[in-house]
């Protein structure tokens, strides 16, 4: 098993988001900017009012690549640059599981699904059921 990242106070939220199912990202008070990675300043307006924010946990393939014999299955494991419609540059990249190799594509839409290790939770992207990336207002 790969070591689990450590749960540091800038980003311990991030990898415990899974606990009740939403994808969160830093994001500033300030001007409403989403940051990732973790950080303690907002790199647009430089404020220290960041806090978790939740996104929909909807997005779109950007682009992949397919690792050989690196699945949990030793099959080939597929990991992808994911975007979010909350912002232009708020990306991920994650490991994407219920599509194998020759299922995945460009653009195809694709949702979190969290994967628990002891208190970690890592979060994965499969297909989307819905069809489309929606934002967080579209959803409420």
């Amino acid at each position: 098993m790969t070591s689990l990242p450590a749960l540091e106070p800038e980003s311990s939220f991030f990898w415990t988001s899974g606990t009740d199912g939403v994808l969160r990202f830093l994001r500033c008070h300030d001007c409403r900017y989403f940051i990732h990675p973790p950080t303690t300043r907002c790199p647009k307006c430089l404020s220290v009012a960041v806090e978790p924010a939740p996104v929909s946990g909807l997005g779109r393939l950007a682009s992949y690549t397919v690792i050989a014999g690196t699945g949990i299955d030793g099959g080939d494991a597929v990991v992808g640059w994911i975007e979010f419609p909350e912002q232009d540059d708020l990306r991920l990249t994650s490991r994407i599981v219920g599509a194998g190799p020759d299922d995945v594509e460009m653009d195809m839409e694709v949702e979190v699904q969290f994967e628990q290790h002891d208190d970690v939770f890592l979060p994965t992207f499969r297909p989307s059921r819905t069809g489309r990336s929606r934002t967080t207002e579209e959803r409420a």
